[in-house]
């Protein structure tokens, strides 16, 4: 929805109360070159992401540690501490809600956790889209492309 790399600040409400874009070229082409999407195929049927959640202040601050730890990775143009921020994201969210990453999803992870730096679902999990963080193209997966600001 916002062109460029954007950080939403949260309080309590619907809409974010503050939004810090970035919109620099060198940060928005690197991470272009490090993030590789993996088709995870549709939900099934029976995918139920918030039973059995544990959601509680002390896990949703590790999220929100491990996503700032991300956005300052990603400035830095840190590719192995973005990396781990964002494993460490991945870990935070499947800790809050264990049912985003059963078994199938695991075994993915599996495939490509030699050759990444991290990984994290897209969504809710259950499908979409398995997140890579790499210095190495992925054969057969997607690369992704950051909308830029248009000038009038």
């Amino acid at each position: 929805m916002l062109p460029g790399l954007n950080k939403l600040f949260y309080n309590n409400g619907y809409w974010p109360e503050k939004i810090i874009s970035i919109d620099q070229e060198d940060v928005l082409c690197w991470l272009e070159d490090h993030l590789y999407l993996v088709t995870l195929g549709p939900r099934r049927d029976d995918y139920r992401v918030v039973e059995d959640k544990f959601v509680n202040a002390e896990s949703a601050m590790k999220l929100s540690h491990s996503a700032e730890k991300c956005w300052e990775a990603i400035l830095q143009k840190d590719i192995m501490a973005f990396g781990y921020a964002f494993r460490e994201a991945f870990e935070a969210q499947v800790s809050m809600f264990p049912n985003m990453a059963d078994d199938y999803i695991r075994n993915i992870i599996k495939l490509y956790e030699n050759r990444v730096y991290g990984w994290k679902l897209s969504g809710a999990g259950g499908g979409g889209y398995l997140i890579l963080v790499t210095d190495n193209p992925i054969e057969g997966a997607i690369r992704i492309k950051i909308r830029r600001k248009v000038s009038l």
